[in-house]
C-alpha cells in the first residue's frame, strides 16, 4: 500500500504539467525578441510570423503527442522516430542535428549572460570580447565539473530559474501595456517601408528562424506524459502551455513596437527587453530585467547541457553513435558524451569572436539544426497515418492525424526554406564532419556504413558543405 501511495505522490497534476511545458520552452530567446524582430520586420510582419509559427508549432506539438501514444516502444529520444521511419543514417542525422542544436543553444546562453554583464561592465561588450569568451569558457568548464560530480537534477535551481524568468517578463508586459503609444505602433506597422505585399513577405521570412528558436523545447511535453496523474491531461497541458508561451512571446514583441521606433529597437543591445523597459522607467528597469535574466539563463544553460549529453549518450546506447559515448563515471553521469558536448561548445564559443551578431547567429543556427529532426519527426507521423500502421483499431483518428502530420511536415520544410541557403550551407558544414561518428559506430558493428540512398544523401551534404566552405572563404557568406 505504501508503494502505491508513494508512486501516486510522484504523479503530476494538470497544473504541474502546464508549468513543465512552459518551463521547458521559455528560455533566453524571449529576452532578445524586441531587437531580433526590430532588425527583421515591422508590426504587421511580426503578427503574420507569429500566426504562421503558432499554427506550425501547435501541429508539431500534436505530432509529438500522437507519436508518444502510437509508438510507446520508441523511447530513446527524438531521433528514434527518424530511424524507425527513414533508416539508420536519418536517425543519426536527427540525433546529431539535435545535439549540435543543443550545443548552439548553450552558446546563445553564454553569449547572452556575458552581453548582459556587458551593459554594466564594458569589458564584456556584446558577449564576444576576448574577456567575455574567457569568462564564458570558465563558466562552461565549471558547470562541466559540477555535472561530473553528480549534479544531474538541479531541481531547486530550475524552480528558481522558472520564477526568475516569469517575474520580469510579466512585469515588462504590464509596464509596456500602460506605456504603449498607438502613434509609435502605427509608424512601425509596415516596418518603415512602403506598404506592399513584397516588403512584408520579405520581413516575415527574415523572422522565421527567430520564431523557431523560442519554441525549441516543445518536444519536452511528450517526455512528461508518463508522469501524468491522468493521461488526458497531457494533451490539455501541451496545448494550454504552448498557447500561454505563444501569448507571452506575442505580447513582448508587439508591445515593444509601441514603445520605440524600429531603428531604435534594432539598435538595442542584448538583452533588448532590458533596453525597452529602461526607455519606459529608467535605469532600474534595465537592472531588474538583467538580474532576472542572468538567473534564468543559468538555469536554462544547465538544462541544455544535460539534454545535449543525454541525446548523445542515449543514441550511443542505441548503437547510433560510437560506444565510447556510452561511458558513465562513478556518479552515473554520461561522462563521454559530456566531454564531447562541452568541447564542441568551447569551439563554437571561440567562433563567436568573429561573428558580427553572435547571439542572433547562434539563435538562428540552433533553429536551423533542430528543424531537420523536427522535419523527420513530422514526416514519420505523416507516414504512419498514410500507411495506416498502428491505426488498425482506431481508423477514425487516422484522417485528423494525417492532416496534423502533413501541416507539421510542410511547416518544418517551409521554415528550412525560409532560413535561406546561407543557414542550409552552414548546417551542412556541421553535418559533414560529425558524420565521422556514424562511420565509427557502423564500423564497430561491422555493418555497411551507408545504404545506397544514404550514400547519395551524404554525398549531397558533402557538396553543400564544400559550397559553404567556399562561400565563407570568398566572403559571400559572412557570420
Amino acid at each position: 500500500m505504501g508503494t502505491s501511495s508513494n508512486s501516486s505522490d510522484q504523479k503530476l497534476s494538470r497544473g504541474a504539467l502546464i508549468a513543465l511545458v512552459v518551463g521547458s520552452m521559455v528560455g533566453s530567446g524571449i529576452f532578445a525578441l524586441p531587437s531580433a524582430f526590430g532588425r527583421a520586420t515591422g508590426g504587421l510582419g511580426a503578427l503574420i510570423a507569429w500566426c504562421i509559427a503558432g499554427t506550425g508549432m501547435l501541429m508539431l506539438a500534436f505530432v509529438f503527442q500522437t507519436l508518444s501514444r502510437r509508438r510507446p516502444d520508441l523511447d530513446t529520444g527524438i531521433y528514434a522516430y527518424a530511424e524507425a521511419g527513414f533508416g539508420e543514417y536519418a536517425g543519426f542525422a536527427s540525433a546529431a542535428g539535435y545535439w549540435i542544436g543543443c550545443c548552439l543553444a548553450d552558446v546563445a546562453c553564454l553569449v547572452l549572460i556575458k552581453a548582459t554583464l556587458g551593459q554594466f561592465f564594458p569589458v564584456f561588450g556584446d558577449g564576444t570580447t576576448p574577456v567575455a569568451i574567457v569568462a564564458a569558457s570558465l563558466l562552461l568548464w565549471s558547470v562541466h565539473i559540477l555535472i561530473l560530480r553528480g549534479i544531474k537534477e538541479a531541481a531547486a535551481l530550475n524552480t528558481i530559474a522558472t520564477f526568475a524568468k516569469m517575474i520580469p517578463i510579466l512585469l515588462f508586459i504590464v509596464v509596456a501595456a500602460f506605456a504603449f503609444k498607438a502613434d509609435v505602433f502605427a509608424l512601425n506597422f509596415w516596418g518603415g517601408e512602403e506598404p506592399s505585399f513584397a516588403s512584408v513577405s520579405s520581413q516575415v521570412r527574415n523572422t522565421m528562424l527567430v520564431t523557431v528558436f523560442v519554441f525549441v523545447g516543445i518536444e519536452g511535453a511528450s517526455v512528461y506524459s508518463r508522469y501524468a496523474r491522468d493521461r488526458n491531461d497531457v494533451g490539455i497541458a501541451t496545448v494550454l502551455g504552448f498557447l500561454g508561451v505563444l501569448a507571452l512571446l506575442v505580447l513582448v514583441t508587439m508591445l515593444s513596437y509601441g514603445i520605440l521606433l524600429r531603428p531604435e529597437l534594432s539598435a538595442l543591445a542584448t538583452p533588448s527587453m532590458a533596453g525597452v523597459l529602461e526607455a519606459i522607467v529608467g535605469s532600474w528597469g534595465k537592472v531588474f530585467i538583467s538580474i532576472g535574466l542572468l538567473i534564468s539563463v543559468l538555469g536554462n544553460y544547465l538544462s541544455w547541457s544535460l539534454l545535449a549529453a543525454e541525446v548523445l549518450h542515449s543514441a550511443a546506447v542505441n548503437g547510433t553513435m560510437p560506444s565510447f559515448l556510452t561511458r558513465e563515471n562513478v556518479n552515473k553521469v554520461p561522462a563521454g558524451a559530456l566531454w564531447l558536448t562541452n568541447c564542441l561548445i568551447q569551439l563554437f564559443l571561440l567562433v563567436t569572436y568573429f561573428a558580427e551578431y553572435a547571439f542572433t547567429l547562434a539563435l538562428k543556427m540552433t533553429s536551423s539544426m533542430t528543424l531537420i529532426p523536427y522535419l523527420f519527426v513530422a514526416a514519420y507521423a505523416l507516414k504512419l497515418a498514410w500507411t495506416g500502421e498502428t491505426y488498425q483499431t482506431e481508423p477514425r483518428c487516422r484522417a485528423i492525424d494525417w492532416v496534423r502530420g502533413a501541416l507539421a511536415t510542410i511547416y518544418a520544410a517551409v521554415m528550412i526554406y525560409a532560413g535561406g541557403p546561407t543557414f542550409l550551407l552552414l548546417s551542412a558544414l556541421l553535418y559533414a564532419p560529425v558524420t565521422i561518428l556514424f562511420v565509427i559506430a557502423r564500423r564497430e558493428q561491422k555493418a555497411t556504413v551507408f545504404a545506397s540512398a544514404e550514400g547519395i544523401l551524404f554525398g549531397a551534404i558533402l557538396v553543400a558543405a564544400a559550397a559553404g566552405l567556399y562561400n565563407l572563404a570568398t566572403g559571400n557568406i559572412s557570420i
